[in-house]
């Protein structure tokens, strides 16, 4: 039976075939990786498939039969993946190329990292065709390749030439740490050396096999590196210091190691040999020990010298009594006269010791240290040869610091002298002052803070200090001078006095290298312009001397304070502790002055009198007590009540008296 179709079925069937080539082939593109857009001569949309919304992350409300270029372009443009621009000209420019209907192949990456390769072909008048690739994975692929061959080939051109290469790496490294590194073999012949021999002995280190360590050390150190090095080169690892010279003079301490390098048989082929400039450590290291061993001799000396003090004011006071008693008796004058000169050069070197204890008292202020510096070259110029120059240098600025200008002065001109004496008379002195700023690593060895301070150095070109002379310079009675041309405290009293002022001293010398002896002191403000001074004021003469209490645990000491009070007019009433004068206070509130030793026996010390003194009432119509303490130490170390003084032992009346005139207190 032949199937005829009907003019409408064979309509139908006529219309549906195209609709159906369409569908198969929008199904054949959709199932491809690459992304497909086909726009027609106007720049509408006609086809594409899903890879290309994929691909380009379009939204499928932007994709529709007859959607304008445009709106891809302002879609891309807004999101950012034209990159930074204004977006209608970004946009512009696209659209100015499209028209064009030109071929071309590029790539883009999307912000998201992925590169794709845009590929576009026009159809003659009716439009253009553009693939989309996805080449992420294939760049990454060419990448990791080109990545591979670059490491192989670096391989072999570093296999080529890795000894070329290691050496000028190794000697770049060793060329710029501070330290000698070298290398020589088992026969002591050098087969590497770093730039610092060069720089410290002017050896060629381009060629170290002609270097002769026995020439640029010199014998005698050679002679001490010697066996070291034979040791090392048994297979004994060694590490040892020493002092040398550079060839600009310097005397260096180092430390260097040696290690064995052993061949695959076991035998030592050579020797590392790294060396380290240690001066600068081990001169922190002897500037810490030498402050803690002078500070142990300083504990010690200021107890000695408060003793000293009490026995010196019973011979001075006697001594003294017995020549205002007998000045006619020309036997007692002969004879006491001498005894007392050489109690009172006792009491001067006390005074000194209490300076190295740094328990001295001090007159501290602001204090222009550049003019000081000139006051010093002044003084010591006419005690220095005409032949010895002496060069100041104050600096370019004002220096100020906070210290006792004298005693700053008179620690100048001594270590001047001692220049001068250790330079002679075709010498050269520099005195120089300069502005500092101490670290805390070079303020810690000089046992000071960190911080601004003023250097003042004096520099001679003498005949210099060894070690065993720097190590003892600054104790008591240490002197390199002949017998009679010094006590040997001259350096032990600037010592004192420096550390006392908050500061440090330093010392450098070698034989035949000169000296420079360094202060350090904190750096202070200038002081603000000093106002008009008023005339001084008239000093009121007490109504009447009345009693004093006298309070000393040394009955001997009190005798000769006692007659001393009694000479300026005081009745005297003892206590021989603070418990008993305390006692004494409580029972007699009309005192007119209380004198009592600082350190006593027994819980109640000198202060504790003093400050219950100063709060006792004073009697009906009666002056109130004058306070004054009294002690061998330094006045300042002592916490004592505001306006009492302190007077050192041993004393003469009228600084007594002088004393007590402080110690008044307004009526």
């Amino acid at each position: 039976m032949t199937n005829v179709c009907s003019p409408d079925a064979a309509a139908a069937e006529g219309a549906s075939a195209p609709l159906q080539r369409y569908v198969t082939l929008q199904t054949g593109l959709d199932m491809l990786d690459d992304g497909i857009s086909i726009f027609d001569a106007e720049l509408r949309l006609v086809a594409w498939n899903k890879a290309y919304l994929r691909l380009l992350d379009f939204p499928p409300e932007l994709v529709w039969l007859g959607a304008p270029f445009r709106d891809f372009m302002e879609f891309n443009a807004r999101r950012g993946d034209y990159g930074p621009g204004d977006p209608e000209q970004l946009v512009e420019a696209r659209m100015a190329l499209a028209r064009r209907f030109e071929p071309h192949d590029v790539e883009r990456v999307r912000p998201d990292g992925r590169v794709l390769r845009i590929r576009g072909q026009p159809v003659p008048g009716l439009g253009f065709v553009t693939l989309y690739s996805d080449v992420t994975e294939r760049h990454r692929a060419e990448a990791t390749i080109r990545r591979q061959n670059a490491e192989l080939e670096s391989r072999v051109a570093a296999r080529t030439a890795e000894l070329q290469r290691s050496e000028q790496r190794v000697r770049l490294v060793m060329d710029s740490i501070p330290a000698l590194v070298a290398y020589f073999d088992a026969g002591r012949v050098y087969r590497y050396l770093n730039r610092g021999y060069a720089d410290w002995f002017g050896v060629d280190t381009g060629r170290p096999e002609g270097v002769s360590a026995r020439r640029f050390l010199g014998e005698a150190v050679y002679a001490h590196v010697r066996p070291h090095v034979m040791r090392a080169l048994a297979g004994e690892p060694q590490s040892f210091a020493y002092d040398l010279r550079t060839q600009d003079g310097q005397i260096r301490t180092v430390r260097t190691s040696l290690a064995p390098e052993r061949a695959a048989d076991g035998r030592v082929a050579g020797c590392f040999e790294l060396t380290f400039d240690i001066t600068e450590q081990r001169r922190a290291q002897e500037l810490v020990a030498r402050a803690q061993k002078l500070e142990s001799l300083g504990h010690l000396t200021g107890g000695l010298a408060h003793d000293f003090n009490n026995i010196l004011t019973v011979v001075i006071g006697n001594l003294d009594a017995l020549l205002r008693r007998g000045a006619d008796d020309e036997a007692t004058r002969e004879f006491a006269q001498p005894a007392l000169d050489a109690a009172r050069r006792g009491a001067e070197l006390v005074r000194a010791l209490l300076s190295f204890a740094r328990r001295q008292p001090l007159q501290a202020a602001s204090v222009h240290v550049g003019a000081l510096i000139e006051t010093v070259a002044r003084l010591v110029r006419r005690a220095l040869p005409d032949t010895l120059a002496l060069e100041v240098d104050a600096g370019p600025s004002a220096l100020w610091t906070w210290i006792d200008a004298t005693l700053l002065e008179q620690a100048l001109v001594n270590l001047v002298l001692n220049a001068r004496d250790a330079t002679g008379p075709l010498g050269r002195i520099v005195l120089r002052a300069r502005a500092a700023r101490l670290d805390t690593a070079r303020a810690a060895p000089l046992q000071m803070s960190a911080g601004d301070c003023v250097c003042i150095e004096v520099q001679d070109d003498g005949c210099g200090m060894d070690a065993d002379t720097l190590a003892r310079v600054f104790e008591p009675f240490f002197t390199t001078k002949p017998p009679g041309s010094g006590t040997g405290l001259g350096m032990a009293v600037v010592y004192g006095f420096i550390r006392q002022s908050g500061g440090a001293i330093d010392l450098r010398s070698a034989p035949g290298q000169g000296t420079t002896v360094t202060l350090w002191l904190p750096a202070a403000e200038a002081p603000p312009p000093a106002a008009d001074e008023l005339p001084p004021g008239q000093t009121a003469a007490p109504a009447s001397q009345g009693l004093a209490l006298l309070a000393d645990d040394d009955a001997q000491v009190r005798r000769v304070i006692r007659r001393s009070l009694l000479e300026l007019g005081y009745s005297v009433l003892e206590a021989e502790s603070g418990a008993e004068a305390l006692q004494l206070l409580a029972h007699m509130p009309g005192l007119a002055l209380v004198l009592s030793d600082v350190q006593m026996h027994g819980p109640v010390d000198g202060v504790a009198v003093a400050t219950a003194a100063c709060v006792l009432p004073a009697s009906d119509g009666a002056p109130a007590p004058a306070v004054v303490l009294m002690s061998g130490h330094a006045p300042e170390a002592i916490a004592r009540p505001a306006g009492v003084p302190v007077i050192t032992k041993p004393f003469t009346a009228e600084q007594l008296a002088r004393a007590i005139e402080e110690g008044r207190r307004p009526p």
